[in-house]
């Protein structure tokens, strides 16, 4: 989780990047999460991927709120 919390922290501080490529930055990290999960992959390790992803969708509501509240609806929507 550690990891994840410092690539946020990293992505958010940029000054020069837009807000989409911060955004595109933090949904692309989150795709490679799930991604790199497979069918032999433990419960807890999905559990993880899903408190990272949440956490990046926190960042992302700290960006554009509405988007970052959508993606969190979803999310509790599963």
């Amino acid at each position: 989780m550690e990891q994840t919390t410092n690539y946020i922290e990293k992505v958010l501080g940029y000054k020069t990047w837009s807000d989409k490529r911060k955004i595109d930055a933090l949904l692309e990290y989150d795709c490679n999460m799930y991604t790199n999960l497979g069918s032999d992959s433990t419960k807890t390790q999905v559990q993880d991927v899903k408190k990272k992803s949440r956490a990046i969708y926190r960042a992302i509501s700290k960006i554009d709120s509405e988007d970052g509240k959508k993606l969190l609806y979803h999310m509790d929507k599963d």
